[in-house]
C-alpha cells in the first residue's frame, strides 16, 4: 500500500495527503470514544460500516444539491474527500429529546419536540465542546453571520432529507451532529458539509420498538454494538457484500 503523509488524526478517523492537490484521504478507524474521550474502546468493523454509510448518505445529499466534501470511496475503509477549512463548530440537530438535552432540561427521553432545534458547540476537546450562541460565534470570529445563515439553511435541508430517508427504512432520526468547512475554488469560497454522517454521530432508533442502533449502545453499555451499526447498513441496503471484515490501515510517513 502507498505510503502517505498523515495530516491529522481524530478519535474516529485519520486524514492523509490525497493523490491530487486539494484532496485528502479519510481513513475510518474502529476506535470508539464517549464522554469526550473518558470512555474508550473498539467496535469491530465500525470503520468499514461508517465508510459505507457516510458514502451513501453524502452521495444522496449531493443528488439533492447539498454540497459536501465527499468525492468517492477508495476501498473498505478509505474515501477521497476535498480538502476544506474546517469551521470549529459542531452543529447538532434535535428532533426528539435524548442525551444531553434530556439531562439539561429535564425532558423525558423520547419526547417528540414541537419543532427541530439547532444547537452550536465550540469544537474543542480540552474544553469539552461547550455549547455556544451565535453571538459567541461571530464575536470570536469562528464564522460570520452569512456563514451561519448558510450553515443553518444547509442543516435544515439535511435534516428534512435524512429524516424522510431513515423513516422510509423504519428508523427515527432522533438527533445528529454535522460539521462544515470552507471550500476555496480560485477566489470564491462556499460552505460545504464535511466530516461524516454515520451511527457515530447520529442517534438512530427503530421506529417501532425504539431500540437504539447507534453509538449509544457503546456509551451506555447496552451490548450488541456492532449489530446496531450493521442493522443500519442493512436497512439502507449497503451492508458490504462479504460482510464486515477487517482491513489494516495505510502505512504513513510522519
Amino acid at each position: 500500500m502507498a505510503r502517505r503523509r498523515q495530516v491529522y488524526e481524530g478519535k474516529a478517523k485519520v486524514l492523509f495527503e490525497g493523490p491530487e492537490p486539494g484532496t485528502l484521504v479519510q481513513y475510518f478507524k474502529d476506535d470508539a470514544t464517549a464522554g469526550n474521550g473518558a470512555k474508550k474502546g473498539t467496535i469491530t468493523g465500525k470503520g468499514v460500516l461508517n465508510n459505507r454509510i457516510s458514502e451513501y448518505l453524502m452521495t444522496r445529499l449531493s443528488e439533492i444539491g447539498v454540497p459536501n466534501h465527499f468525492i468517492r470511496r477508495l476501498n473498505m475503509r478509505e474515501q477521497l474527500i476535498r480538502e476544506v477549512e474546517i469551521i470549529p463548530l459542531e452543529v447538532v440537530v434535535r428532533n426528539v429529546a435524548a442525551g444531553s438535552l434530556s439531562t439539561r432540561l429535564g425532558i423525558q427521553e423520547g419526547t417528540r419536540l414541537p419543532r427541530s432545534i439547532i444547537e452550536f458547540y465550540y469544537k474543542n476537546d480540552q474544553l469539552g465542546d461547550p455549547m455556544v450562541s451565535e453571538e459567541h460565534i461571530t464575536c470570536f470570529g469562528w464564522a460570520s453571520t452569512q456563514d451561519i445563515d448558510d450553515i443553518v439553511a444547509l442543516t435544515l435541508r439535511v435534516n428534512d432529507f435524512l429524516s424522510g430517508l431513515f423513516l422510509g427504512v423504519g428508523i427515527t432520526l432522533v438527533d445528529f451532529k454535522l460539521e462544515f468547512g470552507r471550500l476555496w475554488e480560485n477566489e470564491e469560497m462556499r460552505i460545504v458539509l464535511a466530516d461524516e454522517i454515520s451511527p457515530d454521530n447520529c442517534r438512530l432508533w427503530d421506529s417501532r420498538t425504539g431500540e437504539k442502533m447507534d453509538k449509544d449502545r457503546f456509551r451506555r453499555d447496552l451490548g450488541k454494538v456492532e449489530e446496531g451499526y450493521q442493522e443500519v447498513a442493512r436497512r439502507l441496503g449497503i451492508l458490504p457484500e462479504a460482510g464486515v471484515r477487517d482491513m489494516k490501515g495505510p502505512e504513513t510517513v510522519q
